[in-house]
């Protein structure tokens, strides 16, 4: 959702439930397997971070594949497109691992625990941070409510290796090799409208973050503190999902002027990649 992946929404497209893989078994009948695996792949005019765009205001195309076990345990991955602000070099591309445990409690509730690892093939080493994650979700009748935190503890990613986007351009570092954490809060909630095919969504973080720059002129949270928002909605046939969504964050342009000409569209130092935008996005889930 939230750098937790919140894709747009929140974070924002959730892989769907798949059936279960058939598993050779015994002579008379085959036995169920064990694993089930689920993925998903959208296109999306623009990917919102936390309400920051990673894509330069441009469109991405995202995909991603998670393996789940009967006893809770999962792996996955998850990868999107990068620009502009996003981009770390290399591939320009995101690459996601993610490891975890989801454990059942009672009727529609769910404790989920994992750590997500950031990759971004071909870039600096410095640019990779792991960060931990706790998701507590339940559901009421078309009502599913989640609360989550992600904190990311100190790493060089997230360090204050540039004061400010100047000092970036003119590749001078100021604390090179600094090491920060990051913490991360959200939480989401959607309606599924009875008689359509319609799921209307709501979301909201807060981050708290260093608010310089990292090893690649970037940083999770951009101006140290900030809120992100989105407010949409899904519409489904069959397995595909149709989003559209607002999506916003409090970070005004004088917050955000120290961190020019990083933190624009083209890196112009013109505008904002964190003002409010519609973004719509069409998922295919297996």
């Amino acid at each position: 959702m939230y750098r937790l992946r919140f894709l747009i929404g929140s974070s924002i497209f959730a892989f769907a439930a798949a059936p279960s893989i058939a598993q050779a078994g015994a002579a008379t009948a085959p036995a169920s397997s064990a694993f089930t695996v689920s993925g998903s792949v959208a296109i999306a005019s623009d990917y919102r971070l936390r309400g920051v765009s990673q894509s330069d205001k441009e469109m991405a195309v995202q995909g991603g594949l998670t393996i789940a076990h009967d006893s809770g345990v999962y792996v996955g991955t998850w990868a999107s497109n990068l620009s502009g602000w996003g981009t770390f070099g290399g591939a320009n591309m995101e690459l996601d691992l993610i490891g975890g445990y989801k454990h059942k409690l009672g009727d529609g509730g769910a404790l989920d625990v994992g750590l997500t690892w950031y990759m971004y093939p071909g870039g600096a080493d410095e640019t990779d941070y792991a960060e931990p994650y706790v998701k507590l979700s339940g559901t009421a009748g078309p009502a599913t409510l989640l609360a989550g935190v992600a904190y990311a503890p100190r790493q060089q990613a997230l360090g204050r290796w540039y004061f400010t986007g100047a000092d970036a351009a003119a590749g001078v570092y100021n604390r090179p090799g600094d090491k920060e954490d990051n913490l991360y809060l959200w939480g989401d909630g959607a309606l599924a409208i009875a008689g359509t095919p319609l799921t209307a969504k709501a979301h909201i973080g807060y981050s708290r973050g260093n608010k310089g720059l990292g090893p690649n002129a970037t940083s999770a949270a951009p101006t140290g503190t900030y809120w992100d928002w989105s407010l949409g909605a899904d519409a489904t046939w069959r397995n595909l999902t149709l989003n559209v969504s607002y999506v916003d964050t409090d970070i005004t342009r004088r917050e955000a002027a120290y961190l020019q000409p990083s933190f624009s569209k083209g890196q112009d130092g013109v505008g904002s990649i964190a003002n409010g935008a519609v973004v719509a996005s069409l998922t295919a889930s297996f």
